[in-house]
């Protein structure tokens, strides 16, 4: 196994770094460095400065506008994003809805779509969660009864993420509501958000931020050239688009910036009169979450020398950088919080004084990442993964 980078590889890492550095809007890094909530025209500017450069879709296969860069290029230029406070691509279309239609959709739809994912021109929303099928995925209600050369849609979605900034949603539907087995009657649809019949709620998080919604479906006609792979078996499509989601749901680049900040803060917060960093209790605990971070790193790496060799798409233990990711970054956010203490607390100022823009933003951040260790596959979903599946428990 071979966990060192190339003198090449350097060089690119390098490069993207340079690139990111002098094309990153300052307005945008500032948003995401002090933890602010990003607009959609603020990621979809982003977007478009990355198609323009050739760098939206990395991972896409060169004839549809990737850049044929390996797995390796792939996995540093991701890093680069989390350390120098880029945003992430939108994860829906060029990630997940992208990978599915590369590899299930139609001539018809791969021309059509893939082009306006790959340039920025759709914003692109999952719908996935129901009330009542969250990480039982394979319980979704939402019925697609076919009529023609369409299909009728009722039903409801939550807490689909970004949904206010939909142009198009992927939805998993019941078609047959009479199949034996549950994952045998689910088809995948692809709706445009601007047809009559669909309406769009906020879910206001505890924090006062919107970015969860419900999506509600009465009567919504979607073409049938719209469903993709065959009819009753979206399944297929699910395991397959769940696959994509959870390689890069590690996060190395973001948690090690939320570490940097982190020491920063214990190097100016005070107790007993000392920096809180030569406090021996708080060392340790910060000691701990580096030594994970870094144990987190290496396993990645290991994945990615296992794909670099193979050519295969990582298995189900890809699960475990879920799984450990979300928890580092939780732990990150909780020690933070530890860190400033009652300076963590204030939302707003209520007496016109400056507050940090830093620090004020630890306490809403801390109550956002409870949702990491849920979405993608809830942690005990991904821990029940491994053992059905890698070890064979």
């Amino acid at each position: 196994m071979d966990l060192s980078y190339s003198p090449e590889e350097l060089a690119f890492r390098d490069e993207v770094r340079t690139w990111l550095d002098t094309n990153l809007p300052a307005d945008i890094r500032d948003k995401v460095r002090e933890h602010r909530e990003l607009s959609k025209d603020d990621v979809m500017r982003w977007h478009r400065i990355l198609a323009k450069k050739g760098w939206s879709v990395p991972h896409w296969p060169e004839e549809w506008g990737g850049t044929g860069w390996n797995i390796t290029q792939r996995y540093l230029y991701q890093e680069q994003f989390g350390l120098s406070g880029a945003p992430g691509l939108p994860a829906f279309g060029p990630n997940m809805c992208a990978s599915v239609l590369m590899r299930f959709g139609t001539p018809g739809q791969k021309d059509f779509f893939l082009p306006r994912i790959r340039d920025g021109v759709d914003f692109w929303v999952q719908g996935y969660s129901e009330p009542g099928a969250g990480s039982d995925l394979a319980a979704v209600k939402t019925r697609a009864e076919r009529k023609g050369d369409h299909y009728v849609v009722n039903g409801q979605k939550i807490w689909t993420t970004l949904g206010h900034w939909g142009d198009w949603i992927f939805c998993l539907v019941r078609t047959d509501p009479t199949a034996e087995k549950r994952q045998e009657g689910i088809s995948f649809l692809l709706i445009d958000m601007k047809t009559p019949g669909i309406t769009v709620r906020p879910l206001i998080l505890m924090d006062g931020g919107h970015e969860v919604n419900e999506v509600f479906f009465d009567d919504v006609k979607v073409p049938v050239e719209n469903l993709v792979f065959e009819e009753n078996k979206g399944w297929t499509v699910a395991k397959y688009l769940l696959g994509h989601e959870r390689m890069g749901s590690g996060n190395v680049g973001g948690s090690k910036r939320m570490l940097v900040e982190l020491k920063e803060i214990a190097a100016r917060e005070l107790k007993n009169g000392k920096p809180l960093l030569d406090d021996l209790r708080f060392r340790d605990k910060l000691s701990r979450i580096e030594i994970d971070l870094q144990a987190l790193e290496l396993t990645s790496m290991r994945f990615l020398d296992k794909m670099r060799r193979s050519g295969q798409p990582p298995g189900a233990d890809v699960s475990m950088l879920k799984i450990r990711g979300t928890e580092i970054a939780q732990a990150i956010t909780l020690l933070t919080s530890e860190a400033l203490g009652p300076n963590a607390q204030p939302f707003r100022s209520t007496d016109g004084e400056e507050l940090d823009p830093v620090a004020t933003s630890v306490t809403p951040r801390y109550f956002n990442y409870r949702k990491v260790s849920i979405y993608a596959g809830s942690n005990e979903v991904q821990r029940n993964i491994i053992a059905k599946a890698t070890l064979g428990l």
